[in-house]
């Protein structure tokens, strides 16, 4: 098989970026199930249901230095054993949530979150390995797409389910042996190109951490992170993890209304990527469009706490999802802004600072607002509350976008061939 592989590396390795979709894909659906299953991950962890979302919230304290290390391994071992690695610790996290205990659900969500660390970097890596560059753009925009109807499915598909009776305990069991035969898959058929395995090492001769040294000293990549961490924030605390339980109990929606209503945002995304990411390539600059987004995402807010009859809340939440494809335009800033010799090491810089984001946001949203869900007398004007500290997030992240450096195609005489991710 070794020869086959060498023979023709490039279709391996568009066989193994499908097995690495798969990846991502459980990825998102690990990341947003939880808040379908509040009330009976509570019961089976004996906490409440913020010390059930502190459990859930532990997820993004691996993803984001977890990011680090896989931008690391990929670059040095390559996509083979890395993604091996990644996927099979998600599987093993997932069936740890089997056990009804509050420090194997602690320890199985650390151990989610430092295996979906290496979905999306591997996914890109496998991706310049299969794809020409004139598809490489295409291939990376669906990657992002399909991780997000994982999200989406994480709550639309698994949300029903648990209203007609499915034990949480069956959902994560099946999701971890899913998984881990995802990571046999990919272990499998990637190849294994001892040849690049060896550039890259003399790549990095000079330091293990010499990528990311380049990558941290360039400031227009923390404004990245930073951008794209507060856009994202919505999504993830929020709609992700929270959102069911707010509809249901300040907007008093059923469940199967809260949970449409919360997917959709994910939804959104789906088509948000790639439609913002055509704008920013076809017009030949990247702030507009990601100021734009994010002005778009407030305006959507706003219908949404102050005027919540003039649509249904499923449609503003969509409208908030495709609007939050904007978070994803630092991500071909950041490349655009490094050398081309740590670009690989970028995706991994912008997850960590990015996720870092909403492991300091999350702890401050449950405490201000998560902590009052159940005692508010005043439920809309909590909702209303809760929904004005991300449109405050949002505004900054608009702030900081002016700080960016112009680095789409219109903005250089001569053009950058950009990744939209």
């Amino acid at each position: 098989m070794d020869t086959i592989k060498t023979a023709s590396p490039t279709k391996y390795y568009v066989i193994a970026w499908v097995f690495g979709l798969l990846f991502y894909f459980l990825d998102y659906v690990v990341r947003s199930s939880p808040a379908v299953m509040i009330p009976q991950l509570s019961g089976a962890f004996g906490v409440s249901t913020v010390g059930l979302v502190s459990i859930v919230g532990t997820y993004y304290y691996t993803y984001s230095t977890c990011s680090l290390i896989a931008g690391i391994a990929l670059d040095r071992f390559g996509a083979k054993y890395s993604l091996f690695a990644g996927a099979l610790i998600l599987g093993l996290g997932c069936l740890l949530f089997v056990i009804s205990n509050y420090y194997t659900g602690v320890t199985g969500r650390l151990l989610q979150g430092a295996g979906c660390a290496f979905a999306f970097p591997g996914c890109v890596y496998l991706a310049t390995k299969g794809f020409s560059p004139r598809s490489l753009a295409t291939a990376i925009g669906f990657t992002q797409c399909l991780g997000m109807l994982g999200g989406s499915a994480g709550q639309f598909v698994v949300g029903p389910l648990m209203e007609r009776g499915m034990d949480e305990t069956y959902f994560w069991t099946a999701t971890g042996l899913i998984t881990i035969l995802v990571a046999v898959g990919l272990l499998l058929i990637t190849p294994h190109n001892r040849q690049e395995h060896t550039t890259s090492k003399d790549l990095h001769a000079p330091g293990f951490l010499s990528p990311y040294k380049v990558v941290f000293s360039n400031k227009q990549s923390w404004l990245c992170g930073i951008i794209s961490g507060l856009l994202f924030a919505p999504t993830t605390i929020f709609a992700m993890t929270w959102g069911v339980a707010f509809f249901q109990k300040d907007r008093n929606m059923d469940f199967h209304t809260a949970t449409l209503a919360s997917a959709m945002v994910a939804m959104g995304w789906v088509f948000g990527c790639p439609l913002l990411g055509y704008l920013t390539d076809k017009i030949g600059r990247r702030k507009p469009v990601l100021i734009g987004g994010a002005l778009l995402m407030i305006l959507s807010l706003i219908q949404l706490l102050f005027l919540p009859d003039l649509v249904p809340a499923f449609v503003s939440t969509f409208t908030l999802g495709v609007a939050s494809g904007a978070a994803m335009i630092p991500y071909s800033v950041i490349k655009e802004s490094n050398p081309d010799h740590v670009k690989g090491s970028a995706t991994g810089a912008i997850n960590f600072i990015t996720f870092g984001v909403t492991t300091l946001l999350s702890p401050l949203f449950s405490r201000f607002f998560g902590k009052t869900l159940e005692a508010a007398t005043d439920k809309t004007g909590h909702f209303q509350s809760a929904g004005l500290f991300w449109i405050a997030g949002i505004g900054l992240a608009i702030v900081v976008s002016l700080f960016l450096k112009e680095t789409g195609q219109g903005a250089n005489k001569a053009p950058v061939n950009p990744v939209t991710v």
